[in-house]
């Protein structure tokens, strides 16, 4: 079987060595420029990179010269199909986050402008979301009562907006998008559909038409709330059906039936009066010297990456239906210089929530303009229909939330984690119940360590394999794969499945050993030959350190004590120039290196039957010379 490969074995070729600092800037290039977006610089006159660089920075550059008018009845369409859904959100997440109603329609018109001339995203309705709604409410509210002190926590909102924004453009500009990979499938799901429940929960309060409410976000401190307060909820049963009724009719209607039957009068709460005019500055506002300052600049570290995650999922997802790319580090500017402009004109955090998303999609939005349009129908909101808004119940504006929450609970997701990996499925119910049962940060944390905690694992317990020959082929596989493919006597073949480091290396070495000692006591019990060859394929194996080469070298000289070969096989280029430089291969011998297992296996074949036939030449002289 290993004759023909062993006959003509082809070479192991070691790489040319590359200089130290051509080594960083491919692995800097590598790294945080994945997408080479200087490509689209090189052979390009000194004017037209210029061009090239201002469209790239401010992607409205690039579009608006090729602007026509049927994108625009498209956009229109959409602009106002959004608008309308993103007033009584505006406001709705702006009561969750324990913020004026107003600061909700401020933040759905100047940050939709910004990120209309930054974003890469045709489809991303920019606004206020929910679950950062929650957590500006929840971390902030542990530092300020925002009833006590409203203007103090509204300028902390600010502020943490101001920081969540230059989180996001630095990690944008820096390159360091691949920060919030960390937030695994799993941990989104878990934590988006823990945070719902909560925010639904939150929402009894204006149901059912609670004065006193808890500012915790956990399960047992919001039903202590409703349950301690079961008279409040009773105290005008003739207008409780405004209530009950309140989640299936829209803000209008509402608005109505609460102005015709003067039911302010009777406990139903409403909005209330909000002021007429634009976005005033809120510059000064912003708390740099306050004694908080650290709990902001938390919240808004916090938030951003929430945000970040949500709405850089969101706009790739609904790139992927149109077929075209959006480049993450250029949304991350987008979303930072955003909450920055935002966090200056009484704005609080904004993202690309999805259900606003789903709706300028589904409208037949064509570029970034809808979202010009949507700010356009709140500026004229903000002008002239704010006073309108005074009579809204804000049951409705609970219905509105909980509808929209309820689409985050993801349980078909959570069950296609269990079917498919149940590591995933306990970081997602881990991140829930984190949630629901201690704090949306709580939960975050959880889902966050259990993920690193896992990714750990895999590194510092990577698996290896036993392979065998697949039948009629020189084809290895690992055995527990494929139960047909056959032990090759007197070879144990073994694969690594992962880089070799510091973290591994130890591991690695007595895991090693112990394949070495079960295959020698497998074959002492069945009567088989014994081991003479280890063969250790490395393709896999995509680099290594220093720690891992002497891991080789110990290996090795286990390997040796025992009376074996350690031949290697398909090490990666930047694996044999470290084991070159390290004079490994200098002791293990070029001989024994091999470009597939197959060639090795052929080689340790070959050796064998040599061995035998020197061994029967030697017992047949011997005879001879007895006899």
């Amino acid at each position: 079987m290993g004759n023909p490969y062993y006959e003509c074995p082809l070479p192991v070729t070691i790489p040319p060595a590359k200089p130290f600092l051509e080594s960083i800037k491919l692995g800097i290039k590598e790294t945080l420029f994945p997408d080479d977006p200087f490509r689209q610089f090189k052979n390009q006159p000194a004017s037209r990179k210029f061009i090239l660089g201002m469209q790239y920075f401010v992607p409205i550059l690039e579009w608006a010269p090729r602007y026509t008018f049927e994108f625009f009845k498209a956009d229109l369409i959409a602009g106002i199909t959004i608008a309308s859904l993103a007033v009584p959100q505006g406001i709705s997440y702006a009561s969750l986050a324990s913020l004026p109603p107003i600061i909700g329609l401020y933040s759905s018109f100047v940050p939709p402008l910004v990120y209309a001339m930054l974003g890469s995203s045709k489809d991303l309705a920019v606004g206020t979301v929910a679950v950062a709604s929650l957590l500006i409410s929840s971390m902030l509210g542990k530092e300020v009562n925002p009833n006590e002190n409203a203007r103090l926590y509204v300028q902390l909102a600010l502020t943490a907006t101001f920081f969540a924004g230059v989180f996001q453009a630095a990690l944008g500009l820096l390159r360091l998008g691949f920060i919030v990979d960390f937030l695994s499938h799993a941990t989104i799901v878990g934590f988006m559909g823990g945070a719902a429940t909560v925010v639904c929960l939150q929402q009894l309060k204006g149901i059912l038409g609670l004065v006193r409410f808890t500012h915790g976000t956990d399960l047992v401190s919001v039903l202590r709330s409703v349950f301690s307060q079961t008279h409040q909820s009773k105290r005008k049963p003739c207008f409780f059906w405004i209530n009950a009724m309140a989640p299936m009719m829209s803000v209008i209607v509402g608005s109505v039936l609460v102005y015709l039957t003067n039911a302010e009068k009777y406990g139903v709460q409403v909005i209330g009066h909000l002021e007429k005019g634009l976005n005033p500055l809120s510059v000064s506002e912003l708390a740099f010297g306050s004694p908080y300052m650290v709990a902001a600049i938390k919240t808004g570290i916090i938030t951003g990456v929430i945000a970040l995650a949500e709405g850089v999922a969101v706009g790739r997802s609904f790139a992927m239906f149109k077929n075209y790319h959006i480049d993450g580090n250029k949304e991350m500017i987008a979303f930072g210089m955003m909450n920055i402009a935002g966090s200056c004109v009484s704005c609080y955090l904004t993202t690309g929530p999805f259900s606003r998303t789903a709706v300028n999609f589904n409208a037949g939005c064509k570029t970034a303009g809808s979202n010009i349009v949507m700010a356009a129908a709140v500026m004229v909101t903000l002008l002239f229909l704010t006073p309108l808004f005074h009579y809204t119940p804000i049951v409705v504006l609970s219905s509105i939330i909980i509808a929209a929450m309820l689409g985050l609970i993801d349980y078909e997701a959570a069950i296609g984690l269990w079917k498919v990996d149940k590591c995933d499925f306990i970081v997602c119910v881990s991140a829930y119940i984190g949630v629901v049962f201690g704090s949306v940060e709580i939960g975050l944390v959880i889902a966050v360590t259990i993920s690193l905690l896992r990714m750990l694992l895999s590194v510092a317990r990577p698996r290896t394999f036993l392979l065998g020959n697949i039948p009629n082929s020189m084809i290895f596989r690992s055995i527990d794969q494929y139960p047909i493919a056959n032990n090759i006597p007197g070879v144990l073949i073994l694969q690594i499945d992962a880089p070799v480091y510091f973290a591994n290396a130890n591991y690695l070495r007595e895991r090693i050993s112990r394949w070495i000692y079960e295959e020698d006591e497998k074959l002492k019990s069945t009567g088989g030959s014994s081991l003479q060859y280890v063969i250790l394929d490395l393709s896999a194996v995509g680099s290594t350190d220093t720690s891992g080469i002497s891991m080789f070298k110990e290996v090795k000289k286990n390997i040796d004590r025992r009376g074996l070969k350690l031949v290697l096989a398909n090490p990666r280029s930047e694996v044999i120039k470290k084991l070159v430089k390290s004079k490994f291969i200098e002791s293990i011998g070029q001989e024994w290196i091999y470009l597939t297992v197959g060639e090795a296996v052929a080689a340790c074949n070959f050796m064998l039957h040599a061995s035998k036939s020197n061994n029967q030449v030697a017992d047949e002289f011997d005879a001879h010379n007895n006899a």
